[in-house]
């Protein structure tokens, strides 16, 4: 009931700052000027491929085709907002929930679980959207089969690749956390995640594929790379588990 009210407190707080919501961040991959175009353009003119790399201009146009979208649009908005600026909390209240059922030896292991989950998806949050999710609107938005045929994108479209790239990236990033506690419950170990590394590669793969609604290899290899890396992390955080294991039984 906390966690609900505080991401209701939260999403209203966002309801009332329309503009910095939509026109600032929902709306600002939409727009050339936009940080990651910006850095891309510089980083372009340092390699002599300013043409190449510099986005002029993002070639299509959103329109509303639903009497009452825009309005509910902007409550699930809001609710989204709230629930990933609440995030934190919501964990602190998982943990609150989940602490009475541990032991003194297990809760001091588990230390530090709700600031490194919430590190976590917010490094995932940020990463999707100034990378991910410039990206695939730059592609998809520009992307024409024939001259004579407009991109005029439905709102819904839009928001909703915005929304979902960014909370499924959010939630991938949790890799590491959720790799800790199955190797606690004896599920995974060090040995185990090396052996299907090959195996681990295909899946990321997949889910790099799956993310990323655009065909473009570059972005989903922009998803795949990170998780590989949080991959190798997770066995060191398997292998951190199973030491302290031994140590506990030695």
């Amino acid at each position: 009931m906390r966690s609900a009210i505080a991401i209701c407190v939260l999403g209203v707080g966002l309801f009332f700052m329309k503009e910095l919501v939509f026109d600032t961040i929902i709306l600002g991959p939409k727009h050339t000027d936009f940080w990651t175009y910006r850095m891309l353009c510089k980083i372009g003119k340092l390699v002599g491929a300013e043409q190449e790399m510099c986005i002029t201009k993002i070639p299509f146009t959103l329109i509303n085709t639903d009497l009452s979208g825009q309005f509910t649009m902007h409550m699930w908005i809001a609710f989204v907002g709230g629930l990933i600026v609440a995030f934190p909390y919501v964990l602190w209240e998982i943990w609150l929930f989940i602490k009475p059922a541990l032991s003194e030896n297990e809760r001091s292991k588990t230390r530090g679980f709700v600031f490194f989950a919430s590190i976590l998806f917010m490094t995932g949050v940020l990463f999707s959207y100034y990378m991910i999710v410039p990206m695939t609107i730059n592609f998809l938005g520009s992307y024409q089969i024939s001259t004579e045929i407009a991109n005029t994108i439905t709102m819904d479209s839009y928001i909703s690749t915005v929304t979902t790239l960014t909370l499924a990236t959010g939630l991938v990033f949790e890799l590491p956390i959720i790799i800790y506690f199955l190797t606690r419950f004896g599920i995974v170990s060090p040995a185990f995640m090396r052996k299907h590394r090959r195996h681990a590669i295909v899946v990321i793969l997949i889910v790099g594929a799956v993310i990323t609604p655009s065909p473009d290899v570059s972005s989903q290899l922009m998803v795949s790379i990170p998780l590989y890396f949080l991959f190798e992390i997770s066995i060191f955080v398997s292998m951190y588990v199973e030491y302290q294991k031994a140590r506990a039984k030695s």
